[in-house]
């Protein structure tokens, strides 16, 4: 008679135990939240010029798999032929901003050329599945009163950059590394969705941020500068 009762009081204790576990699982998972929205103490803005490439889908493959989020200054002429890629781009969280349509060096242009570039870039996007760019980013970082004021035309902010990988340049992947490493809070880097070198940086860029307390921020068309998403 008397094992029928100490039977029940250890299933009793064991189920107990086996429920204080679980709330201390819950309560483990529910303090871990916090902490890592906390973990941004800042913001940078990582951007890629000249895709939509043969090499967009593993550039985001290595960023999704880093837990980065980019813009991505699309080519028009690119945007217009891999409209899938522009898709791909967006599905991944990637923001998708203007490069001008061919490449040139604007500065060299006539207003109703640059009006071109940028007018077809934005169409060219937006057909693509890539929204209404926002940014625009000039190529070779040359612009002018006239560059610019085209760009506001068409409801564009342009980004230069704080940083440069270097890497059309054929910069290794250490000096794209070290490169990144500069970066502080609101500030930009480039560099190139056609770069292997740079693609091969990418996890070693997501762990240089994540151990000085930085993340992949987007880049605010108000300010210009990399803030929260």
């Amino acid at each position: 008679m008397r094992t029928g009762p100490r039977l029940s009081s250890r299933s009793l204790v064991t189920r107990l135990a086996v429920v204080a576990t679980a709330a201390a699982s819950t309560l483990t998972v529910n303090a871990a939240a916090p902490a890592q929205a906390a973990a941004c103490n800042g913001y940078v803005g990582l951007t890629f010029d000249d895709g939509p490439s043969g090499n967009t889908s593993a550039l985001l493959d290595a960023l999704k798999q880093n837990g980065l989020r980019a813009t991505m200054f699309n080519q028009g002429q690119y945007a217009a032929a891999n409209p899938a890629l522009v898709r791909a781009q967006v599905a991944a969280g990637m923001w998708v901003a203007n490069h001008s349509y061919t490449h040139p060096h604007l500065t060299q242009l006539g207003q109703a050329q640059i009006d071109s570039e940028i007018a077809r870039t934005q169409q060219a996007v937006a057909n693509a599945g890539g929204g209404t760019p926002k940014l625009f980013r000039p190529p070779y970082g040359e612009t002018n009163a006239t560059v610019k004021s085209v760009a506001a035309k068409y409801g564009l902010t342009q980004i230069i950059w704080d940083v440069d990988s270097q890497d059309w340049n054929n910069a290794s992947t250490d000096a794209i590394v070290q490169a990144a490493a500069r970066l502080t809070n609101g500030q930009i880097i480039l560099m190139h969705d056609w770069s292997a070198n740079t693609r091969a940086a990418i996890p070693r860029i997501a762990q240089g941020l994540a151990g000085r307390g930085l993340c992949a921020g987007m880049i605010s068309p108000q300010t210009g500068r990399a803030v929260a998403p």
